[in-house]
């Protein structure tokens, strides 16, 4: 996975180093133990979320060199301090200075996954014979760079989630410049159209089904630039604790899509610099 490739992880790391809450003094002697690097923790966390393994088997996989019980507080200290929030906006902002945004034709679409333990954000999964399971709904540019998302139980229909996932490209500036919003046969109905003129959108494509003239009868037919948010999904699924999550929180999920967005634009940022390299 190229989450793994050493020079993503370096170049991650550089920017969540500086994002790290400083520990305060908490014994009143100064005798515990020594803390544990940040930089251990975080490849801990990185392994977790690209394998979907347990925290105890991340401790295992990691030599033994932190304890599951520290990674999970962690995570929690980081997800309190806003880190894998101020990360992803950090890392979007470099996108688009560098490479740019391309909102001409932009995507929502979202994804079901496994959420065996259950927890706040869960719910039947309706395709996996009402197992629970969790989902995210995703925007994309034209080049399928995910710039907002919203998550929710697996029950939940896309449609509910598009008002969230909107507000999240509004909250970072970019709808404004999106020309075309490109969306699923599912999304066309009155109540999506009322929502996207509301916020001034006013290019909607919608798939449509027409008669394929052979004995199949209708076929669905997808219009536009669908496929960029397609791939990013599948790209995303790629990360175990993504595709089979075992938090029981929303905000921990959240920030492992974060983080799973930090390192695609960073392989991204790679490649283009690459590029252009002699």
């Amino acid at each position: 996975m190229r989450a793994l490739d050493p020079e993503v992880v370096d170049a991650v790391w550089q920017a969540v180093s500086p994002l790290v809450p400083t520990p305060g003094e908490t014994h009143p002697l100064g005798c515990h133990r020594p803390r544990i690097s940040d930089r251990v923790c975080f490849e801990a966390i990185l392994i977790r979320l690209t394998t979907g393994c347990s925290w105890v088997d991340a401790e295992r996989l990691m030599g033994a060199q932190v304890s599951d019980t520290t990674l999970r507080g962690r995570r929690d200290e980081w997800v309190a301090a806003g880190v894998f929030d101020r990360l992803v906006t950090e890392a979007l902002c470099a996108y688009d200075r560098i490479i740019g945004f391309d909102l001409s034709e932009c995507s929502v679409d979202g994804s079901q996954h496994k959420a065996p333990v259950g927890g706040e954000g869960t719910g039947a999964n309706p395709t996996d014979r009402g197992k629970s399971g969790w989902k995210w709904s995703l925007f994309t540019d034209r080049n399928g760079i995910p710039v907002g998302w919203a998550t929710d139980g697996a029950n939940r229909h896309d449609t509910v989630l598009l008002g969230p996932t909107l507000s999240s490209v509004v909250d970072r500036g970019l709808l404004a410049e999106t020309e075309t919003l490109h969306l699923d046969r599912g999304y066309d109905n009155g109540v999506v159209r009322g929502l996207v003129a509301e916020l001034g959108l006013d290019d909607l494509i919608c798939a449509k089904r027409r008669k394929s003239g052979t004995a199949a009868g209708k076929k669905l037919v997808p219009l536009g630039m669908r496929w960029p948010v397609e791939r990013t999904n599948s790209w995303l699924s790629n990360f175990g604790q993504l595709r089979r999550n075992t938090d029981r929180r929303s905000a921990h999920r959240l920030a492992q899509l974060a983080l799973a967005v930090v390192f695609l634009l960073t392989a991204k940022l790679i490649d283009w610099r690459s590029r252009w390299s002699p």
